[in-house]
């Protein structure tokens, strides 16, 4: 052995606990006997190009609270509840791909989002938390709203109707649209209630009024969102 090899330094291990992954796939989706299901084909070839029709799989779930749908890749089992297990199994062909071993637990988280938004429904609770910070809901003026009509294609139906009047320290008070899929409350002047069926939509609502006014390490004015969870 050279001197040179001899006096190279040795690495050291910064751990010593084995990989774990997470096995979030696996568990069982509790389906309420309130929801309806439309499940796609059981499983195909994920040879299939994804542009191919046969490709274009569809989970639909209906509860009281609204209906939900996503795309489910081919290479990704569903089992259907059954009338001794109603719960629904998530698989998929190859565990050790990892391509479809990330879209195992992200379809199964994304299929338990959807059946509980549409059954229970999600909420988030804001905090406005400064001197004079206080919200309200007010209708948005008749002027905004056919401005709004003439430069959007989308139904009129779709279009916010209702907005939301902050005061957040600043010269001037923020007003933020509400949309029509997400139900807002002000219990408290301070208290911002959101609720809807849709989590990511819910969370970037959420988000968007948060980001008027950051925490403030010093005197402590920020905004806070809490999440309620269903029991």
């Amino acid at each position: 052995m050279s001197t040179s090899r001899a006096m190279l330094p040795l690495r050291r291990q910064l751990h010593t606990s084995a990989l774990r992954r997470s096995h979030i796939g696996k568990v069982p989706i509790p389906i309420p006997t309130s929801v309806t299901l439309d499940l796609p084909p059981l499983s195909i070839s994920p040879s299939i190009p994804a542009s191919s029709s046969q490709a274009q799989r569809v989970f639909s779930v209906t509860g009281p609270l609204g209906s939900a749908s996503l795309p489910i890749a081919p290479s990704v089992i569903l089992n259907p509840p059954t009338a001794t297990s109603p719960h629904i199994t998530v698989s998929v062909q190859d565990p050790k791909a990892k391509t479809q071993r990330s879209l195992w637990g992200l379809t199964r988280t994304l299929i338990n989002n959807a059946v509980t938004g549409v059954s229970a429904g999600f909420t988030v609770e804001v905090r406005l938390v400064g001197v004079g910070y206080r919200a309200a809901i007010e209708p948005i003026p008749p002027v905004f709203l056919n401005l709004a009509k003439q430069r959007s294609s989308e139904s009129p139906d779709s279009l916010p109707r209702d907005r939301l009047n902050i005061k957040l320290g600043f010269a001037h008070p923020v007003l933020i649209d509400i949309p029509p899929d997400i139900k807002v409350a002000v219990p408290i002047p301070t208290k911002i209630t959101l609720t809807g069926t849709d989590k990511q939509k819910l969370g970037q609502f959420a988000a968007t009024i948060r980001q008027w006014r950051k925490p403030e390490p010093y005197r402590g004015k920020t905004i806070r969102l809490k999440e309620i969870k269903k029991k």
